[in-house]
């Protein structure tokens, strides 16, 4: 089964001087239903050398379309391209959706979701906005867009008509770094003093079901402590950390001592797409790397922990994640890794991209 697909693109727009809006049409099927939430992994060649990116989908599930947000970043090779040289009627590879950032709806639901978004960190969070104003009618949103100033807000323009038209249920809160606001608590860092603060005075903090956080690292866990503080519990504050800072694996942590021997080495078994491969691999390399090298074309994007598209099952054997962006506690305890960020520390280990 091929991992990626091509997809069409039907239109393209700027949401500000920096970013595009790119429509795509997806093959037949159903490969590329998604959930709100969720993003889309694209391959393209460059120099030579295949690049993989991430891009979250910011079109709702009644939106009658498939669409992602592409911010361009400095020195960012694909979103670069993406902003000055991609045209209709391009051709773009792309993994089916993934990601587990989103909540069951329920449309006899009475919820209140809060989000926060930081930059172009509002993708996902616009996707599961518009999917909760169509599928939980008696639902409503609050959210808290944090950007450098006016002129740098993705959406807004839609934010504003989501407001127009779902009238009562869409509170959106500005807040910019950079540009002054009639009211002061709007300017600033949304840190976790600015949170306490608006949950004092803006938002009833008790009535959240469930707050949706995506942007850089730093704002993430300052908002997610705030939300702790004021009573949310874990299970009712979801993540996603996108990887514009994300480069490259993280760090590597110091290897335990058998497996920093010289020529300690592991047996490895790898299942992907019903096929098995057995090789013996260094304990001081990723699984990913190893599948990769030994002609499995595993999944990835990031190789940083963050996407989750490298997602897969340790059925046997001992492994050290060493970071972990994107996996929930309950799928750790079940056995699933990020590959990328997995070592093996036992004799042999079994691990499955078929889940």
């Amino acid at each position: 089964m091929a991992r990626f697909h091509p997809l069409t693109v039907t239109d393209i727009h700027k949401t500000i001087r920096d970013a595009v809006v790119v429509s795509l049409a997806p093959p037949e099927g159903g490969a590329f239903d998604f959930i709100q939430g969720q993003y889309l992994t694209f391959r393209r060649a460059f120099d030579g050398e295949e690049l993989r990116r991430s891009y979250s989908i910011c079109a709702g599930l009644d939106d009658g379309t498939l669409q992602v947000g592409i911010k361009r970043v400095d020195g960012g090779a694909f979103s670069t391209w993406a902003n000055e040289e991609l045209k209709i009627g391009d051709t773009l590879e792309a993994m089916p959706p993934m990601g587990n950032f989103h909540s069951t709806l329920d449309a006899d639901a009475h919820r209140h979701y809060l989000g926060f978004a930081g930059g172009s960190g509002i993708t996902p969070v616009l996707s599961i906005l518009r999917t909760v104003l169509t599928r939980e009618p008696n639902s409503r949103f609050t959210l808290v867009y944090a950007n450098r100033a006016v002129n740098t807000i993705m959406f807004r323009a839609e934010l504003e008509d989501l407001k127009n038209t779902y009238m009562g249920r869409v509170n959106v809160i500005h807040v910019l770094e950079a540009d002054a606001q009639d009211i002061d608590l709007f300017t600033g860092l949304v840190d976790t003093e600015k949170c306490a603060q608006l949950f004092s005075r803006w938002i009833d903090i008790t009535s959240v079901d469930t707050a949706f956080i995506c942007g850089p690292e730093p704002m993430m866990l300052g908002i997610a402590a705030a939300l702790r503080d004021h009573g949310l519990d874990e299970d009712q504050i979801k993540f996603e950390l996108f990887g514009a800072s994300q480069q490259g694996r993280a760090k590597k942590a110091a290897i335990t001592a058998s497996a920093a021997q010289s020529g300690a080495t592991t047996q490895a078994t790898v299942r992907m797409d019903g096929a098995t491969r057995s090789f013996s691999m260094p304990r001081d390399m990723s699984l990913l790397e190893a599948a990769l090298e030994n002609a499995v074309d595993a999944p990835f994007a990031c190789k940083a922990g963050v996407c989750s598209t490298c997602r897969a099952r340790v059925t046997e054997g001992e492994v050290e994640m060493l970071t972990n962006h994107a996996l929930e506690d309950y799928e750790v305890a079940a056995g699933f890794v990020l590959s990328c960020q997995c070592y093996p520390l036992s004799d042999t280990v079994k691990f499955d991209y078929d889940h």
